[in-house]
C-alpha cells in the first residue's frame, strides 16, 4: 500500500477522532436500521457522524442507506453500510423498485426495527412509505413539512435553532442513544490522494482554494468578486486553486474568475470526480465557497471554510467545525427581501432572491481572509510582522 501523504497525516486527528459515543444502558439494539436521505452532497455529509454513532454503540447493527445517485459516488466505500440507491427521475416505478431491494435485503425479516426519515421533501416522504418499518422516526413538529406527520410514527426532539449536523444527529435519540461528539472518517481512497498530491508541488505556500458555484444559483456570488479575493490571497504570497463540478454554470463562472484575475490561478474545474473532491479540499489551507457540497466536505476533511452566507444562515448550515472565517449578511438578507429579523425567521429558511449575494462586499471577504491569516501565520506572514 502507499503510504499516506504528509499532509494527510498532519491533519488526521482534526477529522478522524475515535470517540466511543455513550449510550443509554436501557437502549435496546435493533438488529436493522434504514436511513432515508437522498441528497444533497452536504446534507449526507453531515448523516456520517450519526452512521458512526449507531456503528459505535451497536457494532452488529444492519445498516441500509436510501440515498441519491451522486451522493452515493461520494460515500460509496462507506463500512458497514449497504446503499440502496434511487434516483429521482424514477417516480413511482423507482419508489416500487426501492421497496423491492429493500425487502430483499432484509431476507426473513418483515421489516426494519426503525427507520430514520431524514428528508422533508415530498417526494422522500412519499419514497418512505415503501420502507418497511416498525419504528418510523421523523421531524419534529416544528420543521416538518410537505405532509411529513403522515409517514412517521415518533420524532426527534424540539430544540431550538441547531445547526443541521445537530439536528441529524437527534435522530439517534429515539433509539436511546445520544451523539456526543463528531466523526465523519468519509471514505477517500489512497488513489485519491495520490491524485491530489500531483496537482501541485508541497513547496510550503499556502493554498486558497475556490468553489465558486453552489447547486443553488441565487447563493453565488460574483465572479469579479472571487477574482478579487484571490488576487489580494495570490498578492500575498498564497496559491490559487479552482475547483468545481463539470456543468455549464461552473465552466462559465471559472472561466470569468481566471479572465478577471491579475496573478495565475491553478484552474481544476472539471477536472476532479467525486471521490477525489475530499482529497482534493483536504490539501487547501483556506476554501472559499457559498453554501454548497463542496463547504461541507472540506469541513469534515479538516479544511477551514471562508463561507459565503447572505442566502442562507451559517448558524444552520454553514461550516460545522469552525465558523470564524464565515461572512455572514443573512440578518441583513432577511431585513431588506422579507422585512423580517434572522431571529424572526421559521427554521431553514433560505432568501434566495436575486441580487442577495451582492450583499457581501468584497472587503467582507478580505477581512474573513484576513482574520484567517492572522490566527495560521506562515513564515512570509512573519515575515512582513
Amino acid at each position: 500500500m502507499a503510504s499516506i501523504p504528509r499532509w494527510r497525516r498532519s491533519r488526521s486527528l482534526s477529522w478522524s477522532l475515535t470517540i466511543t459515543t455513550p449510550h443509554s444502558p436501557s437502549a435496546r439494539e435493533p438488529g436493522s436500521i434504514c436511513l432515508l436521505r437522498l441528497s444533497a452532497l452536504g446534507d449526507v455529509t453531515h448523516v456520517l457522524p450519526l452512521v458512526h454513532t449507531l456503528q459505535s454503540a451497536w457494532p452488529g447493527v444492519r445498516l441500509a442507506w436510501v440515498i441519491g445517485r451522486g451522493e452515493r459516488r461520494l460515500l460509496d466505500g462507506l463500512p458497514g453500510v449497504d446503499f440502496i440507491e434511487y434516483d429521482k427521475k424514477s417516480g413511482l416505478a423507482g419508489m416500487r423498485a426501492v421497496g423491492r431491494d429493500l425487502r430483499h435485503w432484509l431476507g426473513d425479516a418483515p421489516r426494519f426495527d426503525a427507520l430514520l426519515q431524514m428528508q422533508l421533501a415530498a417526494r422522500a416522504n412519499l419514497l418512505s412509505a415503501f420502507i418497511p418499518a416498525r419504528r418510523r422516526i421523523g421531524y419534529d413538529r416544528r420543521r416538518a413539512k410537505e405532509l411529513h406527520g403522515l409517514f412517521v410514527n415518533e420524532r426527534i426532539p424540539d430544540r431550538p435553532g441547531p445547526h443541521v449536523l445537530d439536528v441529524l444527529g437527534s435522530f439517534c435519540e429515539p433509539l436511546g442513544l445520544r451523539r456526543e461528539a463528531v466523526r465523519w472518517d468519509m471514505p477517500v481512497p489512497m488513489d485519491a490522494f495520490e491524485w491530489a498530491a500531483a496537482q501541485w508541488p508541497a513547496d510550503g505556500r499556502p493554498t486558497l482554494m475556490v468553489s465558486p458555484c453552489s447547486s443553488h444559483a441565487l447563493r453565488n456570488w460574483r465572479a469579479d468578486r472571487y477574482a478579487a479575493l484571490a488576487d489580494h490571497a495570490a498578492g500575498l504570497g498564497w496559491r490559487v486553486v479552482l475547483c468545481g463540478g463539470r456543468s455549464e454554470l461552473e465552466r462559465s463562472t471559472a472561466d470569468a474568475i481566471v479572465a478577471a484575475m491579475r496573478h495565475p490561478v491553478l484552474d481544476l474545474v472539471g477536472r476532479d470526480t467525486l471521490k477525489q473532491l475530499p482529497a482534493l479540499l483536504a490539501r487547501a489551507d483556506l476554501l472559499v465557497s457559498p453554501d454548497s457540497g463542496p463547504m461541507h466536505i472540506a469541513n469534515a476533511m479538516g479544511t477551514r471554510v471562508l463561507g459565503l452566507h447572505a442566502a442562507t444562515d451559517p448558524a444552520r448550515s454553514g461550516p460545522y467545525s469552525d465558523r470564524r472565517y464565515c461572512v455572514d449578511r443573512y440578518d441583513d438578507a432577511a431585513r431588506r427581501f422579507l422585512g423580517k429579523s434572522a431571529a424572526a425567521l421559521r427554521w431553514g429558511t433560505k432568501v434566495e432572491y436575486p441580487g442577495v449575494m451582492d450583499l457581501i462586499g468584497v472587503d467582507d471577504a478580505i477581512a474573513a481572509f484576513e482574520r484567517y491569516r492572522a490566527d495560521h501565520p506562515t513564515p512570509s506572514t512573519l515575515e512582513q510582522t
